[in-house]
């Protein structure tokens, strides 16, 4: 197979794996100070980078500061990345952004690893480009998330497993729900969880079975008809029933009866659309040695030392995203107890400094020398808390050696409309993103 860091045509590369022709071509892997000057020079979006200077204090007091770029690094538009990406989840970064650094900083065949993988972006994206993929999240919704996609089945797979599934199992069917779904909708829900849990308990699920509870868990509520609830909040957010209630009343709605079957072969069908055989021969290829788990980020041992080439990862943000409230609906579907998620989002800046430190260390064992650390860690707070600045001796404290900052700056082609947000008001402007080297 043509390796994805030698395709020598922009055209040539997202022909093969049937990509949108936004998909930049594979980059040899560069140096610090090409890495730099790769920022210093950027101009793909017709802006020229400002340069500035992020300051920082050492653990051992010492003053410090690293280059900092800013322009816009990669594309504001709406679906510019594969079709597999296209799985809600809050709080989750553009495939663009671990692409710009999967490109620049490794080689076909190397390891990507995402401590905070949620929708598994970094894991997905980094097979698709010929890596081997790496994650983990102490959220076991992640690995359903991620898992099926990097072993997707064919369109007609999902079709027949559907039609052996029985909707009309008589199963556990909770009242408050209804504020969801019409009754005949909650049975199929219903009967599809079950069907999932006894298979999961005789004889596991197959890539298949695994496909359609992903699908079915993206689908479970929303806000179209490309749902199975009544309108609601967006699909990375489930509202409590009693909030549900509230909505119908003010909207004047009552779930309407949903044909799942239907809606999960949609969904699959635009997944599936920009996957052709050489995309597939590719995820099969790199994902071989797929390593997927379910741990604290700071306690991997499944991850051999220095074997990473990459990290690319985005950490929770001081308690910014209540990640167990908003998936106790999909926890219910899978038979999760959300509870016992131990999730670690700390409320102080120095309790997450704290954290992060730990996190950093466990990074350095597992990292190459000479490997990379991209660590995204947008805006809170509306901009005026800067934990790029927290992060530098985090990542200095645990051994790493801090080489600059990136911040994307773009305006949103998308208005948060549910929430009454427009672009740059409230919410994430930027990623930013401090870069360590091992």
């Amino acid at each position: 197979m043509q390796s994805l860091a030698t395709t020598t045509s922009n055209k040539t590369y997202a022909e093969a794996l049937e990509l949108p022709l936004s998909y930049v071509q594979a980059r040899k892997p560069v140096s610090r100070k090409s890495l730099a000057e790769d920022l210093a020079n950027f101009r793909e979006f017709g802006q020229a980078t400002r340069r500035l200077v992020t300051a920082f204090v050492d653990g051992e007091g010492k003053a410090r500061e690293v280059p900092t770029y800013v322009n816009e690094f990669w594309t504001a538009k709406q679906r510019q990345a594969h079709s597999l990406h296209e799985i809600s989840y809050r709080a989750c970064f553009k495939p663009q952004l671990p692409r710009f650094f999967v490109e620049r900083l490794t080689q076909a065949g190397e390891i990507v690893y995402d401590p905070f993988m949620g929708r598994g972006t970094t894991p997905i994206e980094s097979a698709l480009l010929g890596r081997v993929p790496a994650g983990n999240d102490v959220n076991p919704l992640s690995i359903v998330t991620t898992k099926p996609r990097l072993n997707p089945p064919r369109l007609g797979e999902v079709e027949a497993r559907l039609k052996e599934i029985n909707l009309d199992e008589p199963a556990d069917t909770p009242e408050d729900l209804l504020a969801f779904y019409h009754p005949e909708t909650l049975r199929a829900i219903s009967s599809l969880k079950k069907y999932m849990a006894k298979r999961r308990q005789t004889y596991g699920l197959d890539a298949v079975d695994e496909w359609v509870e992903l699908i079915a868990l993206n689908r479970l509520t929303g806000h179209s008809n490309g749902f199975f609830s009544v309108y609601t909040m967006p699909p990375n957010q489930a509202v409590s029933a009693r909030a549900q209630r509230k909505i119908n009343e003010k909207r004047k709605q009552t779930p309407p009866k949903r044909e799942i079957t239907k809606i999960v072969l949609r969904k699959s069908r635009i997944l599936l659309s920009d996957l052709n055989a050489t995309g597939r021969a590719t995820l099969a290829s790199a994902s071989k040695e797929a390593k997927l788990l379910t741990h604290p980020a700071d306690a991997t041992p499944e991850i051999a030392s220095n074997s990473v080439s990459l990290v690319v990862t985005s950490p929770p943000f001081l308690n910014v995203v209540q990640y167990a409230d908003d998936n106790w609906l999909r926890c219910w579907f899978l038979g999760i107890d959300p509870k016992g998620v131990k999730l670690t989002v700390p409320k102080k800046l120095e309790e997450w400094k704290v954290e992060m430190t730990k996190v950093f260390r466990e990074l350095h064992r597992v990292l190459k020398p000479g490997g990379h650390i991209a660590f995204e860690v947008g805006e809170v707070h509306g901009g005026k808390t800067k934990l790029e600045e927290a992060v530098l001796p985090c990542g200095a404290a645990a051994g790493l050696e801090p080489v600059l900052v990136l911040i994307n700056d773009q305006k949103f082609t998308k208005t948060a409309n549910c929430w009454g947000v427009d672009n740059h008001f409230k919410g994430t402007n930027t990623n930013r993103i401090v870069v360590f080297r091992k």
